[in-house]
């Protein structure tokens, strides 16, 4: 995906990690920062942009929410897995 390599993302990135990539990217590339070479750093921000725009709209259309209350309220430690699959004692 384009998008994660422009962003520089791992493979199982979380949303803060997502945004802290998307934030510091857009300060390091930003056109005020490069007076030398407004154009390329317009550019620049504008993939960056269009990256981010799209990662978050997967996200936001994902099957599953990725928000941690979710999460964490529908993971099972191993014993409830366990539990709930073979019952036990």
């Amino acid at each position: 995906m384009k998008s994660k390599t422009l962003l520089g993302l791992r493979e199982k990135s979380t949303l803060k990690e997502i945004k802290s990539k998307y934030k510091n990217l857009m300060k390091k590339w930003h056109p005020d920062k490069h007076p030398n070479d407004v154009e390329k750093a317009t550019k620049m921000s504008s993939q960056i942009n269009e990256a981010y725009e799209v990662i978050m709209d997967y996200c936001e259309n994902f099957e599953f929410p990725f928000d941690e209350e979710h999460i964490k309220h529908v993971s099972q430690t191993p014993q409830e897995w366990w539990h709930s699959r073979f019952g036990g004692r």
